[in-house]
């Protein structure tokens, strides 16, 4: 029978016993990972991780726990001494990522957690209370608020910036005369100034667009939590104030849920491109041979990589493209957000990409051709040349028998024998002598003459928003 006896450990044994157990080199886990029996599979992370992109909204993240955690100590919910490290290390935080010596990683999902962790690599555990009383569903939120009104204010200093060289080259040339086209046939000969503050005007009301958008965006939504509230005696005006909102949500569920402020600032940029892109398919057409009407400069064009005299227009022709794939961002988002319920999806991670990309596109646009329409070389003569199209003053001898008492439809009537005369003749309309005119109506008389020059015809349009100098003048004065 054995012995019960039990056998004394060895030494090695008992030394093993005492020395403390090696840690597992097992990956940091999830800060929701109590919930789940198994890790994360990698194929996972990395679908669902947005810091590859959202890491741009870094600066916005740091200032919105700064003001937070500020907030979270002023209302007691935690220790001031604690508030005073955990803002000392996200300040420390952003430094390493303006830095560019902070390491993201797919693991950490998105900015948030990626901040988050490496808070509590830096200050332990007390770095965990500083999600009290918050979501990352409030919390991004905040953050896109943050960058879109910034954003808006950037993009509205460079429309600012765009109109004033538009302004400059119409100064430069203000008795340049062109034709205006309509269905792009020359129509009626109007000033290149007027021309260039027709887009100035666009872009004026694109402005105003923007600036309304941010409006609606400066909300603060930070305290709604996941998306019923919290239950911390939280003090959102303090937020509110420091971070610079003008007011604060009235519903959770909306806050935490709404990207509208996105879709209208996509909405907004998209008409902005589209103003853009029209004047770029202008530029295109005036510096083709077929118009010649401005030359590129050559360190704003391009050449051809097999034919030598080539002199690509390529920079206004980027702006065209950008401007579909700005609007193609915008029916993403829409698209996105079109069968959401109440209240966050994770769908709403999509919008971020498209929003993006819209900024910088926008934004690019409106920096090059700043730099490029005061360098453009308008050439006059030819601009000249093609308004004295003998034909484009044919509304104007229609209007001079108007003043004479013939009702409008019967002057058209007239006028447009008188072109099909001299079309069948070869002929232009300044050519037909008194005689011929009072053939087809006994109206016209001797100072008919005064009226068939490009100069006159001008200064006729004097009312309000008309090509005469004198409102071209006038209008230049008040851009500035």
């Amino acid at each position: 029978m054995p012995s019960t006896r039990k056998k004394k450990p060895s030494k090695a044994t008992a030394a093993a016993k005492r020395r403390p157990a090696k840690p597992r080199t097992t990956k940091p886990a999830k800060p929701w990972q109590g919930r789940f029996a198994a890790a994360t599979a990698p194929i996972v992370e990395e679908f669902t991780a947005s810091i590859s992109f959202d890491q741009r909204l870094a600066p916005y993240d740091i200032a919105g726990s700064l003001a937070h955690c500020r907030m979270l100590a002023s209302c007691g919910i935690i220790p001031t001494a604690d508030s005073k490290r955990i803002c000392r290390a996200l300040e420390d935080i952003g430094k390493e990522i303006t830095a560019g010596s902070f390491k993201f990683s797919s693991r950490d999902e998105d900015i948030h957690m990626a901040i988050e962790r490496r808070l509590i690599e830096k200050i332990g555990a007390t770095g965990g209370r500083l999600h009290t009383a918050r979501s990352r569903n409030d919390q991004v939120a905040l953050d896109l608020r943050m960058f879109v009104r910034e954003e808006i204010g950037a993009i509205l200093k460079q429309i600012t910036g765009f109109q004033k060289s538009l302004v400059r080259l119409a100064r430069k040339n203000v008795r340049v005369v062109m034709p205006g086209y309509t269905h792009l046939q020359r129509a009626q000969p109007v000033l290149f100034a007027h021309h260039l503050l027709a887009y100035h005007a666009m872009l004026e009301r694109d402005g105003e667009r923007l600036t309304d958008c941010r409006r609606r965006t400066d909300v603060l939504p930070l305290g709604s939590g996941a998306l019923a509230g919290t239950t911390f005696p939280i003090d959102p005006s303090q937020v509110a104030r420091e971070l610079r909102f003008t007011r604060i949500s009235s519903n959770s569920l909306d806050a935490v849920s709404d990207r509208d402020f996105i879709v209208e600032m996509l909405a907004g940029c998209s008409l902005l491109a589209m103003h853009l892109s029209r004047l770029a398919e202008e530029l295109v057409l005036w510096s083709s041979s077929e118009f010649g009407f401005v030359t590129f400069p050559d360190e704003f064009a391009t050449g051809s990589s097999i034919m030598p005299q080539k002199k690509n227009p390529d920079v206004a022709e980027l702006v065209r493209g950008k401007t579909g794939r700005t609007y193609g961002n915008l029916f993403a988002v829409l698209t996105v957000l079109k069968g959401l319920p109440l209240a966050y999806n994770r769908d709403l991670q999509e919008d971020k990409p498209p929003l993006f990309d819209t900024v910088d596109s926008i934004k690019g646009c409106l920096g090059v051709l700043t730099d490029l329409i005061p360098r453009l070389t308008v050439n006059a003569d030819t601009m000249r040349a093609a308004a004295g199209d003998p034909f484009l003053l044919a509304t104007d001898v229609a209007d001079y028998l108007v003043t004479k008492g013939l009702p409008f439809r019967d002057a058209h009537r007239v006028v447009g024998q008188a072109v099909r005369q001299c079309l069948r003749e070869g002929r232009s309309l300044q050519s037909l002598n008194l005689a011929e005119w009072r053939n087809l109506s006994d109206s016209f008389g001797r100072d008919f003459r005064e009226w068939l020059t490009i100069e006159a015809a001008l200064a006729r349009r004097a009312a309000g928003g008309g090509t005469a100098p004198a409102n071209v003048a006038r209008r230049l004065r008040e851009v500035g």
